[in-house]
């Protein structure tokens, strides 16, 4: 199941392991992608801190981790593609994988279709 975040990032839980990335609104917002700094297999992270840092035509941006864990794989294809995120922000543009995760920390996040009413707040 896909769980969001109010910063934009995305939960994907898979077994024992979650997915991370950011949303296609948020890749949409950044315009187009040319530089990602993926965190570090097997660093720990808690709930808030800069898992990594995505770079556009427009800015540089932080992503915050949305769960607190280890990181057990990043998105190693983004280092040649990081405009991957801009063309498949939610399935092939994930950053990294993350085992060890708090599941509690999960019932501060938004379903789809909550995230999905979320966003139409922001287009208003």
């Amino acid at each position: 199941m896909k769980y969001y975040t109010e910063d934009h990032e995305w939960v994907d839980v898979v077994g024992k392991e979650v997915t991370i990335g950011i949303s296609e609104y948020a890749a949409e917002e950044l315009g187009d992608i040319t530089f990602v700094e993926l965190p570090t297999e097997g660093d720990d992270y808690i709930i808030g801190d800069t898992i990594a840092t995505i770079e556009s035509v427009k800015a540089a941006s932080d992503v915050y981790s949305p769960i607190s864990g280890t990181v057990s794989a990043i998105n190693d294809d983004l280092n040649d593609d990081p405009g991957m995120i801009n063309k498949s922000a939610e399935s092939k543009g994930w950053i990294c994988k993350i085992k060890d995760f708090d599941s509690s920390e999960l019932d501060d996040m938004m379903t789809e279709e909550a995230y999905s009413k979320f966003l139409r707040t922001l287009k208003k």
